[in-house]
């Protein structure tokens, strides 16, 4: 058995930049003390989910990578002796940003990175506006603890991320993600896309044979331009077996240090079983790169 101690961080955030990274470091630790080694935060963690309105002065939000989020917690990833999975607003270069995630080593070196691949741009989730696409691929970044098989959000979507992923060598999947209602939904519709997302992910489990990890923020974000609006962060963060078996669950509405232990272990065992990967037809698979088949 290769087991793996992992704390997933459920936050809200305000619009206090500061205050959000404080208290995303003092969750950490606190994850850190109670034995995690592997640390994950929810999807662009240092400030509220801008993206519900296009405006040309967020871009100020963007940062270098490495900037002053990698400077507190590459560090704290030193000190704690843990790896931590971020997500950051990344400025590359003037008029070029990216949606992106960080990993730190234990000896709080950047192992690597991942820049999200797949953007959304629908009511609220304006993304396309502010994020150009990832050019680093699909490829794992390997740690201490194991190649970890980083995705972002819309990505969790997308069998084919998670399969490439898988391909390569990944010993877990990972999805930092903001991700919530419209208030203004029925309870049976906000239930359905809850059901969806959980159900979605827990397919690529299934069919890659691997564990996953989904940390989601809570609270609700009025939307700077129409504060009648926003966006009802669902929470949910969860971890999943390589058979789709929901191991840990967080709440809804709750700010949480969720703390999982995963058996890496499992993914030989069960690909054993259900040899998916020995059986696809990789030959007859030729027009998944169309668009669509007219």
């Amino acid at each position: 058995m290769k087991s793996l101690r992992v704390g997933l961080i459920q936050q809200s955030c305000s619009a206090d930049r500061a205050a959000n990274l404080e208290k995303s470091c003092d969750m950490i630790a606190r994850a850190a003390a109670s034995g995690a080694e592997l640390v994950v935060l929810q999807e662009l963690h240092t400030g509220p989910y801008f993206c519900q309105t296009e405006d040309p002065s967020l871009f100020d939000l963007a940062e270098p990578i490495p900037g002053p989020t990698c400077e507190t917690l590459g560090p704290l990833a030193a000190r704690l002796g843990v790896v931590i999975v971020a997500s950051l607003f990344e400025r590359r270069a003037p008029g070029l940003y990216h949606n992106s995630a960080v990993v730190f080593e234990r000896d709080g070196s950047m192992a690597g990175m991942y820049r999200k691949m797949h953007i959304p741009d629908d009511p609220g989730f304006y993304e396309k506006f502010y994020f150009t696409p990832g050019d680093l691929g699909f490829a794992p970044i390997q740690t201490s603890l194991g190649k970890l098989g980083v995705l972002v959000c819309w990505d969790q979507w997308y069998p084919e991320a998670a399969r490439l992923m898988a391909l390569a060598g990944a010993d877990l999947l990972i999805y930092p993600t903001a991700i919530g209602w419209d208030p203004a939904d029925s309870a049976e519709e906000q239930a359905r896309q809850r059901d969806a997302w959980v159900t979605v992910q827990r397919g690529h489990t299934v069919a890659n044979g691997l564990p996953l990890l989904a940390v989601n923020r809570v609270g609700l974000e009025a939307s700077t331009e129409k504060p009648e609006n926003g966006i009802l962060f669902w929470g949910t963060s969860f971890a999943a077996g390589p058979q789709g078996e929901i191991l840990t669950q967080a709440s809804q509405d709750r700010e949480e240090v969720v703390l999982v232990e995963l058996d890496l272990g499992r993914s030989e065992t069960v690909r054993r079983i259900w040899p998916f990967l020995r059986d696809r037809r990789i030959d007859a698979y030729g027009e998944i790169l169309k668009r669509y088949r007219d």
